[in-house]
């Protein structure tokens, strides 16, 4: 009995070993299976591209397509028109969705560059984007959006001044304009336009519109030319017998930029130092442009000058680049449309806290050769010998992310400190991938340090990465514990990305001088310092700086409180200065204020006439304590309702009143990621049925699904949790019965919907608390609902995984006979008129105005082009949405979830629904008590609060 007892040991341990070894064979056959599917399904870039078609010809033929000669159209809104904007000749008006083709004839096949003659129609204001592809097929990834700029500049010829001397910084307006652009990298990669390849015979070109309507003449196939570098152009300017100019000097003032790619490229006042001109020690003065605006690749600004005789000049600009240290700023520069001499491809401007004057060329300057009249000077952000860089570091953040999403599919979110996962045997390749990409990281760090000549914290992060990846490598068994430092420092390198992207660079002036010109001096002596901070001191005391705008105010006038910041108020000051007193004579006295500050000033008899940014609770708190004024009393408020949804209204509904307009309002919609759903065989589910079915699926993955929880810190608001509210309005349910007088909680569908939600985090483990925009980033959460507005942030801070998600409407609940109900909630800001305001009527018509389409649409692209795509205004009107600048696919996923979104009824005591819908959720989950009676314990503290609250306010119980 004693040897069978240890032959069946034995067996049972061989057998062990064997399905242990089985199932890490598994591993490593799932392992290829799924870089097989990465590998295979990414489309190719444009590197990729080249390398397939790099013994292809380039011929020197140009092709012409006319853009009225097309071939097919699909859609609708294209239109034919003659002589449009100026233009001799036919062109063909296209829309902002749909696609048009074109049959060309290739008779020398090989590789083309391709630019357009168009004219940006007006639509949203927003860069237009296209897709192109040749017979049918886009040719690699970047080809996918394709940007088109429009062209920007100062509304006014002169910077106007408001009535305390202060200059008022100019708006920016569309100048539209034909223009000829090639198809080229809007990331800033490539400096060269792009090549595609054309076959022999009849080829088909098509654009498919992603965003903004524009207007096409031609479309060509082209050689760009390639630029002679400035010792062949000296060489010519010799030969030529061309002359330095003699006496000569022109100052350009940068703010004074004739054209833009952006309206953020708008001019700045900077008081750093008196140098700077204009200037003055105690008004503002804008005397600069570009800063922390002008940094994105792509962008430029252009200024025109005339000069007097024809020669050669040297050219030089008083800039500042205090943002980049231990990196450079880099500029291209075009004069007259064209780069002069390859050099002026990548001009560099290394980092300094002081302004300096640089003489493009150094020691020995750049001479270049201008006739007499008019030019142009464009300058353009470029990454130029940093995009080598930035690519380097964003293939290894993709890799590095892919790894690490392997790894925690082997040890989870939570690896036992204890035991080795021999990851190096499970995960194939892994080690090699941890030396590369470290090799790869060294190189950019290595070259960064020499080019500039020190080691910064630009490079800090780097060398982080470098030594943890070799650690790894070399004690692959630790990397389980490394595991958050590791997502910690790749999510670092994501933030690098970003940094280095960005070119910031500030210009006071240009100059273009004979070389026998003396330059003015950029800095400023000790003796105008002193007066400076002398000058600045004493104004400290007489001038108001926190004052919005103009204070003159004519016969009736409305005092406005707001809470945003000072550019969001400044923007709005200028806006009714130019339309709402000019049209209504009635003067605005706009108040920049702190968040909390409204009720005691109301209590105090200081408050305001109307409030903006009010919190969805405010209106109806107030109404009950007779502080603000119903708006239904005014004869056209039903027509001014009609801009926004029901769901938009709804919160500031009471006892038959309306207390509020909707300003702004969000809802919850689905993210997910496009790439990582693919590689599991995944689709974005439509049912909450297919959410459980792909829950198993992702947490074999060791990932998750994201439904929002507010933390604690942020009950104060008082909101119900937008999951349960989306579950509980999906089902039927509502959350006061009998005209708010008490909960509805206590329904049976809600005890079910509170159940399921509950589950989620019981059964199913969903995470309580997520940065899921982070997580997002990195994979681990590839699909979650959030508010709309993490589009805003994903598509700024996210560019790594750009073109790799998308958002659609949240999964929805099947009723009996087949249909799907999507219901979500929404959250809302208002504008709130107070009750003792002195002239109501003046008052209402600000609100009108204010929640106007014209006036939403001009305040949202007013704050976009301010301070770019993160500040797109979640406006509640209606209309206004439809004409902000978004891309067309993606707005018409918004509007197909706007029309699901209900609004959340606000009622005396109505504050304790959400505190205690939490309350009961926490019991659930922290203390793992029967959902049904955790909730209707909290239920009658809801009741007894709103009783109380209707009581103290004299209403019906």
């Amino acid at each position: 009995m004693k040897w069978i007892f240890i032959f069946f040991v034995l067996g049972l341990s061989i057998w062990a070993v064997y399905s242990s070894s089985q199932k890490g064979n598994g591993d490593v056959q799932a392992f290829s299976e799924f870089a097989a599917v990465t590998d295979s399904d990414a489309k190719a870039g444009y590197g990729a591209y080249m390398k397939r078609y790099s013994s292809a010809d380039r011929p020197a033929a140009e092709i012409r397509i006319e853009g009225e000669q097309y071939a097919a159209l699909e859609g609708d809104g294209f239109e034919l028109a003659d002589g449009f904007q100026g233009l001799k000749g036919q062109a063909v008006l296209t829309p902002e969705t749909g696609s048009i083709s074109w049959k060309v004839q290739v008779d020398q096949p090989g590789l083309y560059h391709v630019r357009i003659h168009y004219f940006p129609i007006e639509g949203k204001s927003s860069a237009i984007e296209r897709e192109l592809s040749i017979n049918r097929e886009v040719p690699f990834q970047e080809a996918e959006i394709l940007l088109f700029d429009r062209y920007w500049g100062n509304r006014e010829d002169e910077i106007e001044r408001d009535d305390r001397g202060n200059d008022l910084r100019p708006r920016q307006i569309e100048k539209p304009a034909w223009q000829i652009a090639s198809f080229k990298d809007n990331e800033g990669y490539n400096d060269e336009p792009y090549l595609f390849y054309f076959g022999e015979g009849v080829q088909t070109v098509s654009l498919t519109s992603l965003r903004e309507p524009m207007a096409i003449d031609y479309i060509e196939l082209y050689q760009e030319p390639v630029s002679k570098t400035y010792e062949e152009r000296k060489a010519e300017y010799e030969a030529a017998g061309a002359a330095a100019a003699k006496g000569q000097f022109i100052m350009i003032q940068a703010e004074d930029a004739a054209l833009k790619s952006s309206p953020t490229l708008y001019p700045l006042s900077d008081r750093s130092s008196p140098a700077v001109t204009p200037y003055s020690a105690s008004k503002i003065r804008i005397n600069a442009i570009g800063g922390l605006n002008w940094k994105l690749p792509g962008q430029w600004m252009e200024w025109e000058f005339e000069v007097e005789e024809d020669g050669l000049y040297q050219i030089a600009l008083k800039r500042k680049q205090d943002q980049l240290r231990g990196v450079y700023a880099t500029r291209s520069i075009m004069i007259d449309g064209k780069y002069p001499f390859h050099e002026m491809k990548r001009m560099r401007f290394s980092f300094n806290m002081d302004w300096q004057t640089d003489v493009l060329g150094g020691n020995e300057p750049y001479l270049f050769h201008l006739t007499k009249g008019k030019h142009t000077i464009r300058m353009a952000v470029s990454l130029g010998e940093l995009a080598p860089l930035i690519e380097t570091i964003e293939s290894s953040v993709l890799k590095l992310n892919e790894m690490y999403r392997k790894i925690l599919l082997i040890t989870s979110n939570t690896p036992d400190p204890n035991r080795d996962y021999q990851l190096e045997k499970r995960i194939p390749g892994m080690i090699d991938v941890f030396r590369e990409q470290a090799g790869h990281i060294q190189a950019v760090a290595d070259y960064l340090e020499q080019s500039t000549g020190e080691r910064s914290d630009k490079v800090a992060v780097l060398h982080t990465m470098v030594r943890q990846l070799n650690e790894m490598a070399e004690k692959p068994e630790t990397i389980a514990n490394r595991l958050n430092s590791f997502k910690v420092n790749v999510g670092g390198l994501g933030t690098w990305m970003l940094t280095v992207r960005e070119q910031p660079l500030t210009l006071d002036y240009l100059i273009v001088a004979s070389p026998d010109s003396k330059l003015p001096r950029a800095k400023a002596t000790l003796l105008e310092k002193m007066k400076h901070e002398l000058g600045a001191y004493v104004a400290s005391y007489t001038e108001d700086y926190d004052s919005i705008g103009s204070t003159e105010e004519s016969g009736r006038s409305v005092t406005v409180w707001v809470t945003t910041g000072r550019d969001q108020a400044q923007v709005l000051k200028a806006m009714i200065d130019d339309t709402f007193t000019p049209e209504t004579n009635i003067s605005v006295n706009l108040r920049l204020v702190p968040g909390g500050i409204l009720l005691p000033a109301v209590l105090a008899g200081e408050g305001p006439d109307v409030a903006l940014q009010a919190g969805e609770d405010l209106p109806v708190n107030y109404a009950m304590r007779k502080a603000a004024a119903d708006l239904t009393a005014f004869p056209d408020f039903e027509e001014v309702a009609a801009r926004f949804r029901e769901s938009a209204i709804t919160p500031y509904k009471y006892d038959e009143g309306v207390y509020a307009l909707p300003e702004q309002q969000t809802f919850p919609m689905m993210f997910y990621r496009k790439d990582i759903l693919k590689e599991l065989d995944l689709e974005p589910p439509k049912t909450w049925q297919d959410v459980y079915n792909m829950i198993s699926v992702l947490q074999k993955h060791n990932m998750e699904f994201y439904l929002p929880i507010e933390s604690a810190t942020n009950n104060a608001t008082l909101v119900p949790n937008a999951a349960f509210a989306m579950l509980l309005y999906q089902n039927g349910g509502e959350f006061y019965q009998d005209n708010g007088m008490k909960s509805a909680l206590d329904s049976e569908i809600s005890m079910q919907v509170f159940k399921r939600w509950s589950q989620f985090y019981t059964n199913y483990k969903f995470p309580l608390q997520a940065d899921f925009a982070n997580r997002f980033r990195t994979g681990e959460m590839p699909i979650g609902i959030a508010d709309y507005t993490t589009y805003n942030m994903l598509t700024v801070m996210a560019p790594e995984i750009k073109g790799l998600w998308d958002f659609t409407i949240v999964p929805g609940t099947e009723r009996k006979d087949g249909s799907v109900r999507h219901e979500v909630a929404s959250h809302t800001t208002a504008v709130m008129m107070l009750d003792n305001a002195d002239d109501k009527d003046a008052a209402w018509s600000f609100m009108k105005w204010w929640t106007d389409k014209d006036t939403q649409i001009a305040y949202g692209r007013e704050l976009e082009g301010l301070l770019g795509e993160a500040a797109r205004y979640p406006t509640a009107n209606i209309e206004a949405l439809a004409q902000l600048p978004w891309p067309i696919k993606d707005f018409n996923n918004l509007e197909r979830q706007w029309q699901w979104v209900r609004g959340i009824p606000q009622v005396p005591g109505g504050y304790f629904t959400g505190r205690h819908l939490d309350n009961a959720f926490r019991r659930v989950v922290n203390q793992s008590e029967n959902p049904r009676e955790a909730l209707s314990d909290y239920i009658l503290y809801i009741n007894d609060e709103i009783a109380l609250k209707r009581q103290e306010f004299n209403l019906q119980n």
